[in-house]
C-alpha cells in the first residue's frame, strides 16, 4: 500500500476518536465565525430584520468612518499595554509566590480576588473611586495636598484610557500569575541548582535557565490576554463609554456604539469580522515568532 493510502487508512481509523472534537470545533468556532461573516454582508434594519444582500457595502461604510484609523491605534495601544504590563508584573509576582514564606497560601488566595470578582463591578468601583467630586481616591489626594481639587481621571479621553489600561492589568494579573506559577513549578529544581553551581547569579539563572523554560506558559498567558483585551467591553464601556465621539474607542467599543447609538447592525457585523481577523493574524504572528512549542535546550 502507498504512503498516501496508509495515511488515509490511519485517518479513517482515528475518525471515531477525533470526530466528536471536530464536530465541537465546527459547532462553536467555524459555524459562528461563518455566520458572523454572512451577517456582515446583509442589509439589516435597526431591529435586525434581513432586507437582503448588501454585498460588501457594510465594509465600505466601515472603512469610510474617518476615526477608524485612530480607533485601530487605540486598540493596538490598549492590547499591547494591557498584555505587556500584565506579563511583566505577573512574572515577578509568580516568582515571589513560588518562594516558601509564612502566609503564602493566604497571599495566593488574595491574588485570586480580582479574578473572582465581577469585571463590571470592579471597574465600577474604580470609576467611583476616581470621581472628581465624591471619589475616595480624589478626596485622599486632596487631603494630603497632592491635588488642590478633584481631578477628572475618567472625564478626558487620554486619562480615562490610561485608567482603563490599569484596570485591565488589575483584573488580568490573577490568571496570568497562576499560569506562569504553574510553569515555574514544572521546572526541575536541578536545572536552577546546576546554574548556581556553575556560578550564575540570580538574574543570569532566571534569564538563561528559567525564562526559556517558561516560554510555553508565557505564550498561553499572552494569547489568552490578547483575546480578552481585544474583546473587553465592560472595562472600556464603564470608563470611556460616556466620552463623546470615538476619542477613546477601540474596535470593540466602536462595534457597541454602532449598534446602540447609530443602529448600524450590518456595519457593526463588519467591524466584528475585522476584529476577528485582527485577532487571528496577531496571534498567528505571535506564535510564529515565539514558537512556544519548540523544544527548550536544558
Amino acid at each position: 500500500m502507498s504512503r498516501r493510502g496508509t495515511r488515509f487508512t490511519a485517518g479513517l481509523a482515528a475518525l471515531p476518536w477525533v470526530g466528536p472534537v471536530l464536530i465541537l470545533v465546527v459547532a462553536i468556532v467555524v459555524f459562528p465565525a461563518g455566520y458572523m461573516f454572512w451577517t456582515s454582508t446583509r442589509n439589516l434594519s435597526p431591529y435586525g430584520q434581513d432586507r437582503g444582500s448588501a454585498g460588501f457595502g457594510n465594509y465600505r461604510t466601515l472603512f469610510a468612518i474617518p476615526e477608524l484609523g485612530s480607533v485601530l491605534w487605540h486598540t493596538a495601544f490598549w492590547v499591547i499595554g494591557v498584555v505587556f504590563i500584565t506579563l511583566v508584573l505577573s512574572a515577578g509576582l509568580a516568582q515571589f509566590l513560588n518562594r516558601d514564606f509564612p502566609g503564602r497560601t493566604a497571599v495566593r488566595l488574595a491574588v485570586l480576588v480580582p479574578w473572582a470578582a465581577s469585571v463590571m463591578m470592579t471597574t465600577t468601583i474604580f470609576y467611583y473611586m476616581l470621581d472628581p467630586d465624591v471619589g475616595i481616591a480624589n478626596r485622599f489626594l486632596v487631603d494630603i495636598g497632592v491635588l488642590d481639587r478633584g481631578f477628572g481621571f475618567t472625564k478626558e479621553p487620554t486619562q480615562a484610557f490610561l485608567v482603563a489600561i490599569g484596570v485591565g492589568v488589575f483584573v488580568s494579573i490573577p490568571f496570568t500569575t497562576y499560569t506562569i506559577l504553574a510553569g515555574l513549578q514544572a521546572i526541575p529544581a536541578e536545572v536552577v541548582e546546576a546554574g548556581r553551581m556553575d556560578g550564575a547569579n540570580s538574574w543570569q539563572r532566571y534569564r538563561h535557565l528559567v525564562l526559556p523554560q517558561l516560554r510555553p506558559a508565557m505564550a498561553v498567558a499572552a494569547i489568552i490576554n490578547i483575546i480578552n483585551a481585544f474583546n473587553s467591553l465592560p472595562i472600556l464601556q464603564v470608563l470611556t463609554g460616556s466620552i463623546a465621539g470615538f476619542a477613546a474607542d477601540t474596535t470593540t467599543t466602536l462595534t457597541f456604539k454602532l449598534i446602540r447609538q447609530n443602529q448600524q447592525i450590518g456595519t457593526a457585523a463588519a467591524m466584528s469580522v475585522l476584529n476577528f481577523v485582527l485577532i487571528v493574524v496577531i496571534i498567528a504572528i505571535y506564535v510564529k515568532v515565539i514558537r512556544p512549542t519548540d523544544q527548550v535546550d536544558s
